[in-house]
């Protein structure tokens, strides 16, 4: 799932998921409580979170999909790359932490490549983000 406010973002990040994992369902919410919603009952196996959204911050709504569904993995994506941030988001329970402006697509790819194999290696939970309180990962 990507929740991500700014649509264009949004759509191009979408985009370039799903040219490179082709089988890969991506779901998007504009908002922390559209993700939520869309969450439901649900687990997704991954959620890329933006921090500013409308009404509660991403941080807020990464604590509580940690509250409610633990095992999913939340990974921060901000254009706010400050301490403070990297901070709240280990305090919240996030998996990583990229800033948008250092985004890189090996990044990305990194992490759903690992996400994506831990899945198809029946019952793997994988352990491959890891969120240090300094630098991105």
């Amino acid at each position: 799932m990507i929740v991500e406010d700014n649509i264009s973002f949004r759509e191009v990040f979408k985009d370039l998921l799903l040219t490179q994992y082709p089988p890969v369902e991506v779901i998007e919410a504009g908002s922390g409580e559209e993700a939520l919603k869309r969450l439901g009952s649900n687990a997704f196996d991954l959620v890329f979170m933006d921090i500013h959204l409308p009404g509660e911050s991403g941080l807020a709504i990464t604590g509580k999909i940690k509250a409610g569904w633990q095992d999913v993995p939340v990974n921060i994506i901000t254009g706010y790359d400050i301490p403070e941030y990297r901070e709240a988001a280990i305090e919240y329970g996030a998996n990583s932490f990229i800033a948008k402006d250092s985004l890189k697509w090996d990044q990305i790819s990194a992490i759903v490549g690992c996400f994506q194999r831990a899945k198809d290696s029946i019952g793997l939970k994988p352990s491959c983000v890891r969120l240090a309180s300094g630098g991105s990962q």
